[in-house]
């Protein structure tokens, strides 16, 4: 990757998804957006294709690949339908690579060859009503009970917007739950947040009625509600204590994933754009040709341009094994504002036909916003830069 030149094999999964994106996954988009149905035929193909398995080991079901080819895939599928690229993102970065990197090779076993497969999804629960960029304030709690010569962990809390948690193939959430409390050398007290795999059929585990979105309308996103659920104690997901710094290290790396799907949607803004400035005419010429669109474009071509070269900043350093969290929230915040930009100015450029939902570019305005809010607001990416300068 050198000098940022795809090399040969990354340029043939980029083009392989491009072609998969353009013609199998864009002919159906608009009609998952307007259901609000979730695309399991194309989420089958996809599977069918390796794509969830990208990033993880062939004796773990998976294609042998690394997480930048994930971000290739997620920049071709964000270019036509972002609710696809999420589930995929969702589905690898948040549901299975937790595993991947903290599992117990007996939850490796388990869990990864269905995931990497695509035959089952798996969700991240993080976030909750009081809890959001502030992870520290969760209220889920995780004691154990002992009962004969078992020892279980009883989980109750609620979790919200968690993707991928309630569809028909979903299997499994990580919860993250306070576990226990430590004193800081201060005298405050802190919590101690783990995370444990909970099976989504086990009893009183709750996926509620899905949200009525703005955007990304064709993914699974619920509220969580959990009461008196019971899993095996070895359940527990890496060391106890641990949750919350194992779950900001996969958040550094689904920033680049992120970052990818932005690029995407940014770049697909462009492409549709050009596209219509050369068909459509107005005042005698093709609107392309009048400087006010032409300049608008070119500007979101830098955009794109930028975003891109950013996340693959961010993924080359860590391929290489390099420092990458800087340079990853750098990636999320340009590409997602790069994203918002592009579908405002794609929605200009088309005119009235940008306001019609079943244009990409409408769905592109709708779904662009949550890029900037999203495993991580813009405001976090800021305060991570600017902490990294030392202020």
């Amino acid at each position: 990757m050198a000098g940022f030149e795809l090399s040969e094999e990354y340029q043939d999964l980029s083009d392989t998804v491009r072609d998969f994106a353009d013609n199998v996954v864009a002919p159906v988009s608009a009609k998952h957006d307007e259901e609000h149905s979730f695309p399991y035929d194309v989420v089958k193909q996809m599977a069918e294709m390796g794509l969830f398995g990208l990033p993880f080991p062939e004796e773990f079901g998976g294609m042998g690949g690394d997480y930048f080819a994930l971000a290739l895939a997620l920049e071709q599928l964000g270019r036509v339908d972002q609710s696809v690229a999420i589930t995929l993102e969702a589905g690898v970065s948040l549901g299975a690579m937790p595993i991947y990197r903290f599992g117990t090779d007996a939850q490796k076993q388990e869990w990864l060859p269905m995931l990497a497969s695509g035959q089952a999804l798996a969700g991240f629960g993080l976030t909750e009503p009081e809890a959001g960029s502030d992870a520290g304030g969760t209220k889920t709690t995780a004691r154990r009970e002992t009962v004969g010569d078992k020892t279980k962990w009883v989980i109750n809390g609620n979790k919200e917007f968690i993707t991928n948690s309630g569809t028909d193939i979903t299997r499994l959430v990580t919860v993250t739950a306070v576990t226990g409390q430590k004193e800081r050398g201060d005298g405050t007290v802190q919590k101690e947040i783990s995370t444990i795999l909970v099976p989504t059929e086990t009893p009183g585990f709750k996926a509620e009625k899905p949200y009525n979105k703005v955007g990304w309308n064709a993914s699974d996103t619920h509220p969580l509600t959990l009461k008196d659920v019971r899993v095996p104690e070895e359940n527990l997901l890496g060391a106890e204590g641990r949750g919350y710094a194992n779950f900001l290290s996969i958040l550094d790396e689904g920033r680049i994933a992120i970052a990818a799907l932005a690029a995407g949607a940014a770049q697909g803004c462009v492409d549709l754009s050009v596209k219509y400035a050369k068909e459509r005419s107005a005042f005698g010429h093709q609107i392309g040709k009048y400087q006010a669109i032409s300049f608008k474009i070119a500007r979101m071509e830098a955009r794109a341009h930028t975003a891109r070269l950013a996340y693959y900043d961010a993924a080359f350093r860590m391929l290489a094994g390099k420092p990458f969290k800087t340079q990853a929230a750098i990636a999320k915040m340009v590409a997602g504002e790069a994203a918002m930009d592009n579908a405002r100015d794609a929605t200009q450029v088309f005119g009235g036909y940008g306001f019609i939902n079943e244009f990409t570019v409408a769905r592109h305005y709708r779904d662009s916003k949550i890029l900037e809010v999203g495993e991580g607001t813009t405001e976090v990416q800021l305060m991570l830069i600017a902490r990294e300068l030392g202020l």
